[in-house]
C-alpha cells in the first residue's frame, strides 16, 4: 500500500510529511506504518517502515535521524545523524540531506522551517514539554544556527483533539499554577472532568514565540483509527501496545 503524507503548504518549499499508518509492514495492533523501535513490534519490520519513509522523503535510511524523547523542554542541534540516543525533544539542523524525525501517538509532531536561512527542527510536544518550553527551546537553538524567529513556519501534525482529550482537576490545577490565563484552553466535560485544547494550547505558545506562521492540520488521531495510532485509545480499549506515528522534514 502507498504512503499517506500529509503535508502543508507553508512547508512546501523543503521536504516534510506527517505520516499516517497506511502503508507500513507491521500487523496486529501495530498494523501499518509503525516507526517506533520503543513498541513491542519486531524490530526488522519497524526498520522496514523506517526506510519506506527515508526513501519518500529521498534519503537513505542512515539519514533519519531523531531523539530518545522523554517529555522534556530540551532541544538539540545536529550536524550528522545522532548515532548514540540523546535525550531531548526536539531536533535541529543546517544539514542539507539530513532528514529530522519525531514520534508520536497523541502527542503534537511538530516541524518547523526557515526556508530563507537553511534550518530546520521537529519537536514532540505532549502537554508536559509544551508547557515546560519544548516549543521555545526548538525556536531558540533555531535562532543560534542562523534562524530568524519571524520568518519560521511551525506546523502542528495529527495530535489528539479537545473533544478526546479528558482530564482531571489535577492537570488542570498545574496549568493553573503556571498560568490562569491557560483557563481558556479546558472546557467543562462530566462531573470535575475537562477537556483539554493540546494543539491549541500549541498554537498559542508559538505564537506568543513570535514565529512567522503557525499552523495545525487540524487531525485527531484518537478519533481515526484507520489513519493514526493513539495511546488514549489504546488504553481504552485496553490493548497491549501501540504504534508510534513519525513526522519528518529535511531541506
Amino acid at each position: 500500500m502507498t504512503l499517506e503524507i500529509l503535508t502543508a503548504d507553508c512547508l512546501s518549499s523543503v521536504r516534510h510529511g506527517f505520516f499516517t499508518r497506511r502503508g507500513g509492514a507491521s500487523s496486529g495492533v501495530f498494523s501499518g506504518l509503525n516507526c517506533g523501535y520503543g513498541s513491542s513490534d519486531q524490530t526488522e519490520i519497524v526498520a522496514i517502515n523506517r526506510a519506506r519513509v527515508a526513501q519518500a522523503l529521498g534519503v537513505g535510511p542512515d539519514k533519519l535521524t531523531g531523539v530518545h524523547q522523554v517529555h522534556s523542554a530540551k532541544a538539540v542541534a545536529a550536524e550528522a545523524p545522532l548515532d548514540t540516543p540523546v535525550r531531548a525533544d526536539a531536533i535541529v539542523t543546517k544539514t542539507p540531506g539530513l532528514a529530522l524525525s519525531v514520534l508520536t501517538a497523541d502527542c503534537q509532531p511538530v516541524l518547523f522551517a526557515d526556508p530563507g536561512a537553511g534550518v530546520i527542527g521537529a519537536a514532540h510536544a505532549g502537554w508536559r514539554g509544551a508547557l515546560d518550553g519544548i516549543l521555545e527551546a526548538t525556536l531558540d537553538t533555531m535562532e543560534a544556527l542562523g534562524a530568524q524567529r519571524g520568518s519560521i513556519r511551525a506546523v502542528i501534525g495529527p495530535s489528539i483533539s479537545q473533544a478526546a482529550y479528558e482530564v482531571g482537576p489535577e492537570f488542570f490545577d498545574t496549568f493553573m499554577a503556571a498560568d490562569s490565563g491557560y483557563a481558556r484552553f479546558f472546557a467543562n466535560g462530566a462531573g470535575d472532568r475537562m477537556h483539554f485544547d493540546l494543539p491549541g494550547f500549541g498554537l498559542h505558545r508559538l505564537r506568543e514565540a513570535g514565529v512567522g506562521t503557525a499552523e495545525w492540520t487540524r487531525h485527531c488521531t484518537y478519533t481515526d483509527p484507520e489513519r493514526f495510532y493513539s495511546y488514549r485509545r489504546t488504553t481504552h480499549a485496553k490493548e497491549a501496545d501501540y504504534g508510534r506515528l513519525i513526522a519528518a522534514i529535511r531541506l
